[in-house]
């Protein structure tokens, strides 16, 4: 397993942007899927977006296309998650997830390591 620390979460303006990170440790950091999810309060954990262990393929959840975006870095052993145009529902708390065989990337079943996670706040 890897173990994942997240960062970057903070008070934001809506319309703002704010750019998440998950750093990972473990030598085989480059096998793993990575996947964002998110809970807000009273809410079940919901996919956000996932990118693939080569990085080649991204998937995003219908609420976030155009306004997120996944991205790794296997140098810095780090996936990234860019957020523009962040809106009042965003708030929640965003959670870093590693698979080795994700077979639904918005299943959070299907990963099995997690960052303890980093609270997002977006004001109107």
């Amino acid at each position: 397993q890897v173990q994942l620390v997240e960062s970057g979460g903070g008070l934001v303006q809506a319309g703002g942007s704010l750019r998440l990170s998950c750093a990972a440790s473990g030598r085989t950091f480059r096998r793993y899927a990575m996947g964002w999810f998110r809970q807000a309060p009273g809410k079940e954990r919901e996919f956000v977006a996932a990118i693939s262990w080569s990085g080649g393929s991204t998937y995003y959840a219908d609420f976030v296309k155009g306004r997120f975006t996944i991205s790794r870095d296997d140098a810095r052993k780090t996936v990234y998650l860019q957020m523009n145009s962040l809106k009042p529902e965003d708030t929640a708390v965003y959670y870093c997830g590693a698979g080795l065989d994700v077979g639904s990337y918005e299943s959070s079943s299907d990963f099995d390591s997690w960052g303890q996670g980093t609270q997002v706040t977006v004001s109107s």
